[in-house]
């Protein structure tokens, strides 16, 4: 009776999904490749709520702001936060590069490269070129476009105009916020009901992954795969940690609390598909709703830590197995130019890859065509940014929730202390029970 009911609890049942994805990934590979539409749909059914809970969570905390001063200073220290900690990351990912040299000893000849397989992704990169490009794409082209595209980015600057367009309508406005707190909590629902089905995505996806790709190329690539997760396992215990510890909480005490959404992230590849839980969690936490829902949507664009270590780390693997010699200029100019191209990268699966071909453009020595030796592990490196990534923007919320006072401490200490089962029993009557 005790194993039955651990086979009801989530994480447990993504744990079997993942090893049974695994399995029939290596011993039918065919069938493994067939499986790819289970876990995109269940990356689909959670992005379809995303978008609508972003929008009213934000908009409803606006609105029931009485000072526009202080969600300016949030927005001006949840940037500065990202910036500080990114360009961390970037710079673990050229020192561990340049200490480990992972690629040394390849020496691949980028002639013998098919170049057609890095062409796609360096046309993609392509297309978002410029500074201001990227400032005019935070535009949506009409109200409802941005929902329709999924533009996490477009939907944050609509809820923040309509949030300042509530304040402005004072009572009438609190009325518009208690309106879009309700539809919230019916998407809330609808992310209940959809994340039961995770371990049918994990089994997908990772069916597909080891299918398509097989287990030889994480051999093959070994010391590439191995380093980047060992960097990103430091990161996250010592620079992540230290910052934890100094807002007054532990690393490993929130990655136990959050393991559930690391493992759906584990088997889907995708940290877009736990963003609603994780505001929900956060929120349990103790931090603020407006801060939970400006600081987590705007992280997945511009807290991305595990993309910022791969970037530089995997620059100069390619370097290193193509014996292209690098200057430290080149290697500043590449830590400049990622700062920026990490910034355009999303939870989505292959997008840290396609901002690694933007990157690589600065850098033109290291042969395009070299992206090849990364194709067949990536899917395995995406899996590694983003955990990471995740655990970054959880980490980030709380710490400027608490820049900001919107923190209540000792419910975090309670919460955490309680740990990952009393969270998952709060969201399930949270779920069942209506407001």
């Amino acid at each position: 009776m005790g194993a039955l009911r651990y086979l009801k609890v989530l994480y447990v049942q993504v744990l079997i999904a993942i090893a049974l994805g695994i399995a029939v990934g290596a011993i039918w590979p065919q069938t493994g490749v067939a499986l790819k539409p289970l876990g995109d749909g269940f990356i689909k059914l959670i992005k379809m709520a995303i978008a609508p809970v972003i929008f009213c969570t934000v908009a409803a905390g606006i609105a029931r702001m009485s000072d526009m001063k202080a969600f300016g200073r949030l927005g001006a220290r949840t940037l500065i936060y990202f910036e500080v900690v990114s360009t961390f990351a970037l710079v673990v990912g050229l020192i561990v590069g340049r200490v480990v040299q992972p690629g040394r000893g390849f020496d691949v000849d980028p002639a013998t490269l098919d170049p057609s397989v890095a062409q796609g992704y360096a046309e993609k990169a392509a297309h978002g070129e410029g500074v201001a490009a990227y400032l005019l794409h935070l535009i949506p082209d009409t109200f409802f476009g941005a929902f329709a595209e999924g533009q996490l980015l477009q939907v944050l600057v609509i809820a923040i105009l309509t949030g300042f367009a509530c304040v402005r309508l004072g009572e009438f406005g609190d009325r518009v916020a208690g309106v879009l707190d309700d539809v919230a909590k019916v998407f809330f629902s609808i992310i209940h009901i959809v994340v039961r089905l995770a371990p049918v995505g994990a089994f997908g996806a990772m069916g597909f992954t080891i299918g398509k790709y097989g287990l030889e190329a994480l051999v093959q690539l070994g010391a590439l795969v191995a380093t980047f997760y060992a960097t990103s396992l430091i990161f996250v215990l010592v620079v992540l940690g230290l910052i934890a510890a100094l807002a007054g909480f532990s690393i490993l005490k929130f990655i136990a609390y959050i393991r559930e959404e690391l493992l759906i992230v584990l088997g889907t590849s995708s940290s877009e598909s736990v963003l609603p839980q994780m505001m929900e969690k956060l929120q349990r936490l103790g931090a603020g709703k407006t801060t939970v829902g400006l600081v987590i949507p705007t992280g997945y664009s511009f807290n991305l830590d595990g993309t910022n270590i791969y970037m530089t780390l995997a620059t100069l693997f390619l370097a290193q197995a193509t014996n292209t010699p690098m200057t430290l200029t080149q290697e500043l100019t590449l830590l400049a130019v990622a700062m920026l191209t990490s910034k355009g990268a999303s939870g989505v699966t292959g997008a840290g890859f396609i901002t690694l071909a933007a990157t690589l453009a600065v850098v033109p020595d290291i042969p395009i065509t070299a992206l090849a030796l990364l194709v067949g592990v990536d899917r395995f490196m995406s899996e590694c940014r983003a955990l990471t990534n995740l655990v970054g923007n959880g980490v980030a919320t709380l710490v400027v929730a608490r820049w900001e006072r919107d923190l209540d401490r000792d419910v975090l200490a309670a919460e955490l202390a309680r740990g990952p089962d009393h969270a998952a029993r709060a969201a399930a009557v949270a779920a069942a029970e209506p407001d």
